[in-house]
Parts: C-alpha cells; sequence; structure tokens
C-alpha cells in the first residue's frame, strides 16, 4: 500500500482509505475477513480481496456470515474483521454481536454508511447507524470522511490501531 495520496478525484480517494484500513488491520495480525458484499461496501472487499496476507470469504447473507466469522474468531483465538455495506445490512449482525460480546469473542465490524447527504431520505434500507449496537461492542467509532492528506492518513490508521487493540484479550469484544 502506498502511503501517496490519490488525485482528487472521490473514487479513487475511498479507494486509497479501504486500502489504508485493510493494510493496518493486516500489519496489525488480522489474517481472515467474512465479507457480505454490497455497493457501498466496493472499496473495502476490494481491498480486502486484493491484500495477499488475507484470507478472504464472500458470504452474501449478513447474518451467516456473521456468525461465520464468530465460529472462526473462537476457532483462531484471533480477530476476525467483518465488512459489509450501508442500513439494514449491519443490524442483520446483531445476533451475532451479542453473542460474541457474551462469550468474549474477538471481532471488528466495518461498515459501510451512507454520505450525509442521502441520510433520512427514505430508502427502504437505511437506518441510522450510529451505536448500532449500543453496549454490546467495546469501541464505536466513525470515521472520518476520506481525505487525500497525511494527516488524515495517520488518523485512520490510528483509529484502525485503536480498533484491533480494543478487539484483543484480556476482554475480547467485537469493536466497531
Amino acid at each position: 500500500m502506498s502511503e501517496t495520496s490519490p488525485d482528487e478525484t472521490r473514487p479513487a480517494i475511498q479507494t486509497w482509505w479501504a486500502e489504508a484500513m485493510i493494510d493496518e488491520l493486516v500489519r496489525c495480525g488480522l489474517r481472515n475477513c467474512c465479507i457480505s458484499p454490497g455497493s457501498r461496501s466496493t472499496p473495502l472487499v476490494a481491498a480486502a480481496d486484493a491484500h495477499d496476507d488475507l484470507q478472504t470469504l464472500s458470504i452474501i447473507d449478513e447474518r451467516s456470515s456473521a456468525f461465520y466469522a464468530l465460529g472462526l474468531a473462537r476457532a483462531t483465538d484471533r480477530p476476525v474483521v467483518l465488512i459489509c455495506t450501508s442500513g439494514t445490512a449491519a443490524a442483520n449482525w446483531m445476533p451475532t454481536v451479542c453473542e460474541a460480546d457474551r462469550a468474549g469473542v474477538p471481532l471488528v465490524l466495518l461498515t459501510a454508511d451512507r454520505p450525509p447527504r442521502l441520510r433520512d431520505t427514505g430508502a427502504s434500507q437505511s437506518m441510522d447507524q450510529l451505536k448500532l449496537f449500543g453496549d454490546r461492542v467495546r469501541w464505536f467509532h466513525k470515521c472520518e470522511r476520506p481525505e487525500p492528506r497525511e494527516d488524515a492518513f495517520r488518523y485512520l490508521r490510528s483509529t484502525i490501531d485503536i480498533a484491533w487493540q480494543e478487539a484483543l484479550p484480556p476482554l475480547p469484544d467485537p469493536s466497531i
């Protein structure tokens, strides 16, 4: 992953941001990622799938993907990343998040979200994702909008480091 920023086009910035997120997670020790692909999460999915040091599994149904990740995290005793698109897709993770919370199973949850201008616009699958899982996750953070600046890049890597650390023992739990 290059630490140079892309040009000013939004798709390139989102791709760069997603690659930096996945690269930092792998640097932290991530080995497995369960993906439920959707249009808004495409940059994250592509970055995860392209990373040579990461095993990805695509399971379209979010609930099934989350329970698979839970089992994998239990079996390996390592955090597993879940990726999905925005809105109700992430809500399908709730049973797994509750179980991971109670059982102390480490998960890192990455969801896409609608841009602010498209929130509360009446789309059938849109919903407020802030604090979606309440106190069932140890740590929650809504990332800033991707920007092609070095300080934004450092912020992103630092944020990913915190999410990873929060998912680790002694009190493993989901983080988002």
